[in-house]
């Protein structure tokens, strides 16, 4: 008896149809508009790249001999003992773009630690004449090495293996390597050995990486591309689309991008995304924490949990709050209509791409800026500001009248860049509701948040020897006319041309526009002072919210529910993975 096609996933596919001759012609299409950004490497520049790697891959076993011989261990074995530096992320799985950096792991073996990594090693990167703008960030949740070689960005972390030796064949995706590590080189190591595993879990490699371009792509022109702000990473977006390969694995790169916003459009968070089975995952019995809903209270409260592959297994979108998750899901369902249309011949590729409204979309911001005295001192400073940024977000939250508190994940420059030469600025559109039991003008004074928010990083600063005095950190309100004040003026026209029918109208009914009618009657919104907002006809109050939202404050068990009927088979892969992803029904061990 011969077998059937093996299953990739937690469920079988929803469709194994073969690709018609419109979704081989609008994929040939796709691919166009994306060459058309620019976002494809040039082979002179990917062997670049690879002549980078080579280099560093040398540098690192020399520095391994040299340290081994000061240990005391004769050149003919230091000579043996090996190192290898391995890629993840974007580059591994081939859908890195012009100018994107390359994530990279050194792995060494027993006698190299880490803290020899952070003090010899970053002196011989520090004497390199191809090593710029180096930076070391220990104190990172994966410790980490940023700097330039030959202009190419590269981002080093570090693993020390329980072994003599690191052969040059060397792979990392057997559990065994794990044991005795230290959990900072596990979580290490599990960039690379996520990035393999999902690299054998999609049937169709080839496809699979054409659409995650494109959703990348997506994602970062829509301003959801950021998992330190609380949207979704490259690990994150990868995973997702992994997942609708599974769902259909025949379906050609056009398919898959339809079929992303589709299954994710209708997905009932928190129901956690999986690309295999928990118990099929090896775990050698080792004592490493894994996402577990069940038994931990911590994972329980995650909004959109996308679960890597590779134990020990974690839930790759912790930061996501409920602004942020609001964002996206908005975001499928706009994209999920571009793609309808695409389909229809009502519209190409173009649209689906169109830069985000978020300048034109509220009437209020916060803008949080971040300066230094010299592009070092800022280098430094703007990574530590950004990380913490989302807890402003979520201590906005908490105001029952503000709907959303939606953070635009790109840094821009001063438009005065002579006056301001080193900073970088981020912003925040607020939209607001009015409690639905109050007639009266409503009080609304940031002041506390943003005092909390700056203090929190002044005393993150404190414990970091790099931060300076002239490292400044300021947050404030503006109205949207005064935003041509701080962001360049081209910027804040981009958003504009998209059609009411393919992205407001879209999120009518059920939904709730981020951009409410509300914004209209506010009057002014100040962090040091009581604001007063006045009641106006048409307002939208908490109520209205509430009737197609769940409520935020507190979360309800209502908030899985979907937005809208589903077909069947995409119903059927929510019963299965729902059953196996509720904390009642799931543990993963």
């Amino acid at each position: 008896m011969t077998s059937g096609p093996k299953t990739l996933g937690v469920t079988s596919a929803i469709s194994t149809a073969e690709p018609k001759p419109l979704d081989i012609k609008l994929s040939n299409d796709l691919e166009d508009v994306l060459r058309k950004f620019d976002i494809f490497e040039p082979e002179n520049e990917l062997n670049e790249r690879i002549n980078v790697l080579q280099q560093l891959n040398s540098l690192a076993k020399q520095w391994i001999i040299d340290l081994s011989i000061q240990r005391n261990i004769s050149r003919g074995i230091a000579e043996q003992v090996g190192g290898k530096i391995f890629t993840f992320g974007s580059y591994r799985l081939g859908v890195h773009t012009r100018g994107a950096d390359i994530d990279t792991l050194l792995v060494a073996p027993r006698h190299i630690d880490r803290v020899d990594f952070f003090s010899t090693f970053f002196e011989v990167l520090q004497s390199h004449p191809n090593v710029t703008d180096l930076r070391a960030i220990e104190e990172a949740y994966v410790p980490v090495m940023k700097f330039h070689f030959k202009g190419i960005e590269i981002d080093l972390l570090f693993a020390r293996l329980a072994l003599q030796s690191i052969p040059d064949n060397l792979t990392l995706g057997d559990v065994d390597l794990l044991k005795n590590l230290d959990y900072k080189c596990v979580k290490s190591l599990n960039g690379c050995r996520v990035t393999e595993d999902i690299l054998n879990l999609v049937p169709k490699a080839e496809s699979f990486r054409l659409a995650l371009r494109a959703i990348k792509l997506w994602a970062k022109r829509r301003g959801t591309y950021s998992n330190s702000l609380g949207f979704l990473g490259g690990v994150s977006w990868a995973i997702l689309m992994a997942r609708v390969c599974q769902l259909y694995p025949k379906a050609a790169p056009a398919t898959l991008v339809q079929k992303f916003f589709l299954v994710f459009d209708q997905w009932k968070w928190p129901t956690p995304v999986m690309l295999r089975h928990p118990e099929d995952i090896p775990s050698a019995n080792l004592p490493f924490p894994v996402w577990d809903s069940r038994n931990n209270p911590s994972d329980r409260a995650h909004l959109m949990p996308i679960l890597t592959p590779t134990f020990p297994q974690q839930n790759s979108t912790f930061n996501v709050t409920v602004s942020t998750k609001n964002v996206m899901a908005q975001e499928f369902k706009i994209g999920l209509g571009v793609c309808e249309d695409v389909f229809s011949g009502k519209t190409d590729w173009n649209s689906l791409f169109e830069p985000s409204d978020f300048f034109h979309r509220y009437k209020h911001y916060i803008i949080i800026q971040a300066m230094g005295a010299d592009n070092k001192e800022h280098l430094e400073w703007v990574g530590l500001v950004e990380s913490k940024i989302r807890h402003l977000v979520g201590n906005l939250e908490r105001f029952l009248c503000i709907e959303s508190a939606h953070i635009n994940p790109t840094g821009y420059s001063h438009v005065d860049k002579e006056l301001y030469p080193f900073t970088t600025q981020w912003l925040i559109g607020l939209s607001i509701v009015r409690p639905s039991d109050s007639n009266q003008p409503i009080n609304l004074d940031l002041t506390e948040p943003i005092q909390r928010f700056v203090s929190v990083v002044y005393q993150a600063a404190a414990n970091n020897a790099k931060v300076t005095e002239s490292m400044q950190v300021k947050a404030h309100h503006v109205k949207k006319r005064q935003l041509s004040e701080y962001v360049s003026p081209a910027i804040l026209k981009q958003g504009r041309k998209r059609s009411k029918k393919s992205s407001l109208s879209l999120l009518d009914g059920s939904n709730t526009t981020l951009g409410s009618s509300f914004n209209d009657s506010i009057k002014s919104v100040n962090t040091s002072s009581t604001v007063v907002v006045p009641v106006e006809r048409g307002e939208k109050r908490l109520s209205e919210v509430q009737s197609h939202e769940p409520a935020k404050k507190p979360r309800s068990d209502s908030e899985n529910s979907t937005t809208r009927d589903v077909s069947r088979d995409t119903e059927n892969v929510h019963k299965n993975e729902d059953a196996r992803g509720r904390p009642d029904n799931q543990c993963f061990s």
